[in-house]
């Protein structure tokens, strides 16, 4: 499994979407957001730094995230339910 760099994230938010994606815990409204997709509800909920800082969050999900992990409310809670990379990684050694 390789290592994801979340260093493209604001700080206050790299322990939301850290804990997201290795654990499958399901992160605030605005990582939410993100997460699943949604734009316009993205940027609602967006602080100052994030509305800045958006592109980051699409290359950071394009380019590092698991893509089985993002793109909608569905995804995204098939991931929780999932355990995230840890959960995976768990289903992996019992499999495989």
């Amino acid at each position: 499994m390789k290592t994801i760099d979340y260093t493209v994230i604001p700080e206050h938010c790299r322990g939301g979407m850290a804990r997201y994606i290795e654990k499958g815990i399901i992160p605030g409204d605005f990582l939410q957001a993100v997460i699943s997709n949604k734009l316009v509800e993205s940027y609602e909920k967006a602080d100052n730094t994030n509305t800045f800082r958006m592109r980051d969050y699409a290359d950071f999900l394009h380019n590092s995230a698991p893509p089985e992990c993002w793109g909608s409310v569905h995804i995204m809670d098939r991931w929780h339910l999932s355990g995230g990379l840890n959960g995976k990684s768990k289903l992996e050694d019992t499999h495989g």
